[in-house]
């Protein structure tokens, strides 16, 4: 397809976009929609055995008492983790960046699943996200603030500093006339 016009070529690439925008859209809406079957995936493995040998894999557990244990815990992390990161991105709110700390508690928790020896977790990884907190929490509530102040208090943070920098100014003049006398 030749295209010489520019507006075409604007025509071609937003249809482009529009598609892929479409695709995207389709996969992950067929994801969520498909979720409850992919967590209850583990119902179909064995109740009483620590290995499950299909046409397609193997799949062998020792720390846990059977593979469909082993399966419903993993599921029980990985697909709300999978809809968090879905939401992440697809969010349009301020506060968005919220979003990151059940995000970074999943992932945490996937880590202590798959370094398990012992079959113990969810015991310490609420520590690991107390740094994470410490700065998201802060930078979100520091766009609470500017939100707030602007549409509520109609404080406009821009000529606030030009205000404060003018006075500053003043206050240095003021005392240099000081000094002077």
């Amino acid at each position: 397809m030749n295209v010489s016009n520019p507006m075409d070529k604007k025509k071609v690439t937003s249809r482009k976009l529009l598609k892929k925008s479409v695709l995207s859209g389709s996969l992950i809406a067929l994801v969520i929609a498909i979720s409850p079957y992919l967590f209850y995936l583990y119902e179909s493995a064995p109740t009483d055995s620590q290995v499950w040998n299909t046409y397609f894999f193997d799949i062998k557990t020792n720390v846990y008492a059977s593979v469909n244990l082993m399966l419903w815990i993993w599921t029980g992390k990985v697909i709300p983790l999978i809809l968090l990161i879905f939401w992440f991105f697809t969010c349009k709110h301020w506060w968005y960046h919220v979003i990151l700390i059940p995000i970074a508690m999943y992932v945490f928790q996937l880590f202590s699943l798959f370094n398990s020896e012992n079959g113990i977790f969810d015991v310490v990884e609420i520590y690991y996200l107390i740094p994470i907190m410490m700065v998201i929490i802060p930078f979100v509530y520091l766009i609470r603030l500017k939100i707030f102040d602007k549409v509520v208090h109609g404080i406009d943070l821009k000529k606030l500093d030009e205000e404060l920098e003018r006075l500053e100014h003043l206050e240095d003049y003021h005392d240099d006339s000081l000094e002077i006398e």
